[in-house]
């Protein structure tokens, strides 16, 4: 028995897919996670690439805690709704654009992270952000929608 089959017969596995309450629970933790990391780092990078100026900047670092833990609920969310089919999903190439998709992003998403912390006054008086911060910015905005276009196409398309 391999690793993803082991996975879909723990007792998680087992919750997730047979209880009442376990994909549906699983599933709207999903979504609100996505919700809250989708909606803080969206506002965020349209607003490093010019958009909102009203909004400082340094405001967000505050909400940059409340997006990781959206993150986390996305990630403890999803881990669960993966064992109850994880031989399917490990094969599907929607999923796995998915995940490299997200790992892409978070990793992204620390980057800019740090030159917020490090640079959000400065650019809140009015300095030019630096034309990598804004592909970063854009990048970020990619990533992210390419992670939730192939997340939903996971449930429609046939396995690779």
């Amino acid at each position: 028995m391999n690793t993803f089959e082991w996975l879909e017969m723990s007792a998680l596995a087992e919750w997730v897919g047979a209880s009442m309450i376990g994909y549906p629970l699983m599933l709207a933790s999903h979504g609100v996670g996505m919700a809250i990391v989708i909606g803080i780092i969206f506002m965020l990078n349209l607003r490093l690439i010019g958009c909102f100026r009203g909004i400082s900047l340094g405001s967000f670092n505050g909400l940059l805690k409340l997006a990781w833990g959206g993150f986390v609920l996305n990630f403890l969310s999803g881990c669960a709704l993966f064992t109850a089919q994880a031989t399917v999903f490990i094969e599907s190439t929607p999923f796995l654009i998915k995940v490299f998709a997200i790992f892409l992003a978070g990793i992204n998403a620390a980057l800019l992270q740090s030159a917020l912390r490090k640079n959000a006054d400065h650019w809140d008086s009015g300095v030019k952000l630096s034309r990598s911060v804004q592909i970063m910015a854009v990048s970020s905005i990619t990533l992210w929608s390419i992670a939730i276009i192939a997340g939903r196409m996971i449930a429609y398309l046939d396995v690779a």
